[in-house]
Parts: C-alpha cells; structure tokens; sequence
C-alpha cells in the first residue's frame, strides 16, 4: 500500500537525520498505529505529518470517525442584514482585502476606517480585533467582519467620534463667520 512505503520512507529519512541520538526501532506495520509511539519516533517535526498519515490509515480502514466541518452561511448567521446589506460588506470586504488570502489583517483594517473616515490608533484596531476574533490568529475573517458590524462597542465610539467632528466643524465656520463680521464693522 502506498501509505506503508510513505511510511517506511519517512522512517528511513529520520533515522538518517537522528544519527546521534538513539534510534527508534523501525515500524513493521501500520495496521495498528498507537499514536504515542508514533509520535515519539517521528519527532515534533513530523508529528504532524505522522498523526496525518495515522488518519489516513484509520479512514482507508474505515476505523475513523467522520469530522463534523462547519459551512458559513452568511444569510443564515447573520439574519439582522438583508440580502444587500451581505453582498455590499463582502465586496468591501475583498476590496481591503489585498493580501487576497481572505482575511483583513491590522494594516488592512486600519486602511479601511481610514477610507471609512473613522481613523482608530492600533491599539483601538487590536482591540476591534480581538473583540470579534474567534480563532485568535488576529485577523479577521468575513464571518468575524460581520460579526464586528452587528453590534460593536467601538460602532458607537466611532459614531461620537464623528458627531463630534462634525460640531467642532460647525462651531469653527461660526466663529470664523463671528470674526468677519466684526472685522468687517471695525474696518469700514
């Protein structure tokens, strides 16, 4: 079977590598894989590969149990957005997306609110981030996006934020206007 021969291949180049330490006593059969020898034989570097090729035996025997995958469905989760509201996020999701590896990092997500027009310090981003970060790889997915737009802590930050702008714009051409008017009346 070609997971055997991968097996007594990989065996071979470890012993090879581990020529200095002692050697672990070369695998007969793989019928009856018990993890923890594997993994003791195979190193922290090909653990991972080991336990893969342990799976892979286990389902070619029929002997593994199926693992449950989770499909996200944006209309189905998130039933507060319309139809609309899902295709307009995931296009601006993809569009600050420019790693293009389907995730918004923090440089990503700090061109955004810059675009949006809501700047936040990098600390204000991280805590956005981590807010929402389910798998804590401290990017944000489409899904965990969504989930920062439903109902924020920093959505009503940003709101103020905005509003106060806005009041000292206001405040500002008043008291220009106010300068004006009295420039005006003291030179003529």
């Amino acid at each position: 079977m070609a997971s055997e021969e991968l097996a007594r291949k990989l065996q071979s180049r470890l012993v090879a590598t581990w020529e200095d330490e002692p050697r672990p006593e070369p695998v007969q059969s793989l019928a009856q894989p018990n993890p923890q020898e594997a993994e003791a034989a195979c190193g922290e570097s090909s653990s991972e590969l080991s336990a893969k090729l342990i799976r892979r035996q286990d389902i070619n025997e029929g002997n593994a149990a199926p693992r449950l995958t989770r499909i996200f469905n944006p209309y189905t989760e998130f039933k507060e957005f319309s139809r609309k509201q899902i295709k307009d996020m995931e296009m601006m999701f993809k569009r600050y997306d420019t790693g293009k590896d389907g995730f918004i990092d923090l440089m990503e997500l700090k061109l955004m609110m810059e675009k949006l027009g809501a700047p936040q310090t990098h600390l204000g981003l991280k805590n956005m981030i981590k807010e929402v970060d389910e798998d804590f790889d401290g990017k944000l997915s489409f899904r965990e996006m969504q989930a920062l737009s439903l109902g924020s802590k920093f959505e009503a930050e940003i709101r103020e934020e905005k509003e106060e702008r806005k009041r000292q714009e206001v405040e500002k051409k008043q008291r220009q206007a106010a300068f004006k008017q009295l420039q005006s009346t003291f030179c003529s």
